[in-house]
């Protein structure tokens, strides 16, 4: 069930709403059984078959859990951690894996091991995620309620349970306990059905119209393209990825606040971020924190000089790679994004030596362009379906390919125009019209991402999620425009809400789901 569908607007959602409170009569405990048993049937709706996983994981977890914190500090407590950890990254890597680890052996050897044809279970990486930060939580004395409805609630929280965020169990039992939340507050619905249009809008109205002129590009029967035409496509799947997330984000994060419960921040304006460092402080970040606390600093972290935090930088990263999908490709992203953070740690130590400094201005402005370009090239290898494709559009980028101008646009060039043919500049054969619709929506989505507000910033004034990484809304910029309970702001969520649903004829899946 996806929530951008008419059976999820306007069947489970108000269900699911209603019954919670009207549940909660009864107790905060029915109230949130209730919430979980919604929650599974959410799950469910996308592949019954698989909520026998799901259970038998949170049931293996939480009873690991609880014998974990008893014995925290003890031997015993480590053995039963290392086995439970190693239990579910076993689970994941024969879901996820099993058939790229087979594959990628056929290939270097010549043999002709048959795949399994797993179908990999929606959200398992998430849910996974989740529940090893629970066991290591357990073990280092964080975690302090037990009680098994709200662990699996905990677990299968329908907003974040299918592309997150990734959550701790010290930041969402605090407010499942809370007498509060299990009242209907008018603020909670204003706040969770303004930052809900918000993402809706950004999912059905911007990342799927970039969507269509970023997949011919990456087809992997498309021809070599030239370089004004694979930048196009590159950067319109760099937006569409953007908004997709990002209204994925929001509207998780919308969907929690109807009922009271605040989800941390996983998105805050990263294509803003001055170094790649600061961009993974901004991109998924509950995946970016999950990673440093649970592999970047127990390889060691930055403890053992330069070059151990180095290789630490690089594992951590193509490690992070993988995790989004079982591919060389993802592998290749992983560890360019690994190179990108080490060549950013050796610049900023370089940099202390040097005795002069540009303009504060100027270095944002090129630190945040040379940071755009490096994410910009790196999602190459995310998107493409494989390694030659995405190699393909590289070299068209780098301008390999020539650089195509269409015929539309070289017509109004006039006498300029045999000039630029001799130095060898042809005209795109597919016309005008593909190539200047592409580059209006990739303008339009830059505008939009560089100089808007977010939502946090928007909605700043009512605290919309928990902060991750100890930062809300970005203080580098004032908002535009602050959201307020006013008419004039409830006019124009309804129009968001209005297009939104109105574009909802076909709707998609989030790109985050595949992972």
């Amino acid at each position: 069930m996806l929530f951008n569908s008419y059976a999820f607007l306007l069947a489970y959602l108000p269900v699911t709403f209603a019954g919670f409170f009207l549940f909660a009569r009864f107790g905060k405990g029915t109230g949130a059984a209730w919430l979980a048993t919604c929650s599974l049937f959410f799950y469910g709706w996308w592949d019954y078959h698989y909520l026998a996983l799901l259970l038998g994981s949170i049931c293996a977890n939480y009873y690991a859990g609880s014998y974990i914190a008893r014995n925290a500090g003890t031997s015993a407590g480590k053995k039963a951690l290392a086995a439970a950890v190693s239990l579910n990254l076993l689970l994941l890597a024969y879901y996820k894996y099993a058939d790229f680890f087979l594959s990628s052996v056929n290939a270097v050897t010549g043999t002709e091991w048959p795949l399994l044809g797993i179908i990999l279970p929606i959200g398992i990486s998430f849910f996974t995620f989740t529940q090893i930060a629970f066991l290591a939580d357990a073990y280092a004395g964080k975690v302090t309620e037990y009680r098994f409805i709200y662990y699996v609630l905990f677990v299968t929280y329908f907003p974040h349970l299918i592309a997150g965020p990734v959550l701790h169990h010290k930041e969402m039992m605090p407010q499942f306990d809370d007498d509060r939340n299990y009242r209907p507050e008018l603020s909670n619905i204003a706040i969770g059905l303004s930052i809900f249009a918000l993402g809706l809008a950004k999912k059905v109205l911007i990342a799927d119209n970039l969507a269509g002129y970023a997949a011919p590009v990456f087809h992997p029967q498309a021809e070599s393209p030239s370089l004004l035409i694979a930048w196009g496509g590159a950067l319109a799947y760099t937006f569409q990825l953007y908004f997709d997330f990002s209204g994925y984000s929001d509207m998780a994060i919308g969907l929690s606040r109807l009922f009271g419960v605040k989800l941390p921040l996983n998105f805050n304006s990263p294509y803003k971020a001055w170094n790649i460092t600061e961009f993974w402080r901004r991109w998924h970040m509950t995946l970016s924190r999950f990673l440093r606390d649970y592999l970047y600093i127990p390889l060691g972290g930055n403890r053992h000089g330069p070059i151990r935090r180095h290789a630490n930088l690089l594992t951590t990263m193509v490690l992070g790679g993988l995790w989004h999908g079982a591919g060389w490709n993802f592998v290749i992203w992983g560890a360019l994004h690994g190179a990108f953070l080490v060549v950013n740690h050796a610049w900023r130590d370089l940099a202390q030596t040097i005795p002069f400094r540009l303009p504060p201005a100027l270095a944002s402005f090129l630190g945040i362009g040379v940071t755009f370009i490096c994410v910009v090239f790196a999602w190459v290898y995310f998107r493409a379906p494989d390694l030659a494709t995405a190699h393909k559009v590289v070299l068209g980028m780098l301008g390999a390919n020539g650089a195509a101008l269409p015929d539309a646009i070289a017509s109004r060039i006039g006498p300029l125009w045999p000039v630029i043919q001799g130095l060898g500049v042809s005209a795109y054969l597919g016309g005008g019209g593909t190539f200047v619709e592409t580059w209006g929506w990739v303008l339009f989505a830059a505008a939009l991402a560089f100089l808007c507000p977010n939502t946090q910033e928007i909605m700043s004034r009512f605290e919309p999620a928990l902060a991750s990484h100890g930062k809300g809304a970005d203080a580098a910029h004032q908002p535009l425009f602050t959201w307020q309970p006013r008419r004039r702001d409830a006019v124009l969520v309804g129009l968001l809400l209005a297009f939104g649903v109105l574009a909802l004829s076909r709707p998609t899946e989030f790109l985050y789901f595949q992972f």
